[in-house]
């Protein structure tokens, strides 16, 4: 594909990004004072932030005071909502960097495919911006690193929408492992399973004047107008690194959160497309393995291809973990040191967008920190540079770098 004639500056100047507007590095909103959001990508995802934002917008005194989206229809759509929910008309724009530009925005919320999710991240941060990013963070290291640089310079609050480390399961099967109770644990085994076409989106309405197509490309290859790179992203490399990211972000994220992991030493991953021959350019069968140097393996497969269930369990020498169903059993364990069948007690789930709201006041770190959020791109990079060479990669922690064996 040829380079884009439309450079990513050429893009954030003509958008009129004024990089370096916003709150002062560190600066906290006073109890009293309203948090003014800009909601960056308003597809079903944004969509559903939207609402949850309109729902706290007594408790945590938040209002959306503008909606940036490529799309006309979503745009309009978004605005309408926002309206209906905060008595007020949103700013509205097709180019986020107009957002970022405006100094009564003091955070963004970006929802946009997973290939524009760190770089509009990094120039939110630039501008001075608290950030709510949807998951996975980044599938570019180099843009990961920078990032997380970035936000630890600027002292900018970062919520990953990894929701999972708001849910009180994932912690209190965190405290339960840390007891002892399951012994050493060596294994996790997960697995997401569906047979159904839920990417399939139709895109017939999606037409050319509807939809600012150099926005929608400003950190990609200039390509022709193709609806089915807005409305399918999730099938083409240009867009996410495919499964990897898109699903075992999840996964991986309460891997790391059960276990108190950070990065995993190695990576190898298989898959293919097996079944549905639409076009895709990514697998709709992937299986990965990730050694951690905490001594135990991550197992994740994934198949879009049969309905046979999900699961996570985690496996010590005393018995089994089961997160979804919140039970633990002595199956498999050691003879005379199995422990007894039992249910995980676990505490009310937490709100992520409001703690994010909550930490953008205090300026404390949130429950999913812009940290956690390297620490998942890296498994999830890694694995999918596996898959992607059919080579094992590792991760060299010091010099933040992907190593291929």
């Amino acid at each position: 594909m040829p380079n884009s004639a439309l450079s990513r500056r050429g893009f954030l100047a003509s958008s009129g990004a004024a990089l370096g507007a916003g709150m002062a590095a560190g600066q906290a909103a006073g109890a009293n004072d309203r948090i003014r959001i800009g909601a960056i990508g308003t597809g079903s995802r944004g969509a559903a932030h939207l609402k949850g934002l309109a729902a706290l917008s007594e408790t945590h005194n938040v209002e959306v005071a503008a909606v940036c989206d490529v799309w006309r229809p979503n745009r309009e759509g978004a605005a309408a909502a926002v309206e209906k929910a905060f008595g007020k008309k949103p700013f509205q724009t097709s180019r986020f960097g107009d957002v970022l530009a405006r100094d009564d925005i003091d955070g963004v919320v970006i929802a946009t495919p997973d290939f524009a999710h760190t770089p509009i991240m990094i120039e939110a941060l630039k501008a001075g911006k608290d950030v709510y990013v949807e998951k996975p963070m980044s599938i570019s290291l180099k843009n990961a690193n920078k990032a997380l640089d970035l936000a630890r310079r600027h002292e900018r609050v970062v919520q990953v929408g990894t929701q999972r480390r708001s849910e009180a399961r994932w912690k209190a099967a965190h405290d339960f492992i840390a007891s002892g109770k399951l012994g050493t644990v060596s294994w996790i085994s997960a697995a997401n399973c569906f047979n159904h076409p839920r990417w399939a989106r139709d895109f017939s309405d999606c037409v050319e004047e509807d939809v600012d197509w150099d926005a929608y490309l400003f950190c990609r290859p200039k390509v022709p107008f193709d609806p089915r790179l807005l409305r399918r992203w999730h099938l083409y490399r240009m867009c996410t690194n495919g499964i990897s990211g898109l699903w075992m972000t999840h996964l991986v994220d309460a891997a790391h959160m059960v276990m108190g992991s950070t990065y995993p030493s190695s990576a190898v991953a298989h898959g293919g497309i097996y079944v549905w021959k639409d076009g895709r350019e990514h697998t709709d069968v992937f299986h990965a393995l990730l050694d951690y140097p905490e001594g135990y393996l991550f197992d994740w497969a994934m198949t879009l291809t049969n309905a046979s269930g999900t699961h996570y369990t985690v496996h010590g020498q005393y018995g089994i973990l089961d997160l979804y169903a919140c039970t633990y059993s002595g199956a498999g364990g050691l003879s005379g040191k199995a422990i007894e069948d039992g249910k995980l007690e676990a505490g009310p789930d937490g709100n992520h967008m409001g703690n994010w709201l909550d930490c953008m006041r205090s300026r404390e770190r949130p429950v999913a920190d812009i940290e956690f959020g390297h620490q998942h791109s890296v498994a999830t990079i890694m694995a999918a540079n596996a898959l992607e060479t059919g080579r094992r990669t590792r991760y060299d922690r010091k010099r933040r770098k992907l190593i291929e064996d």
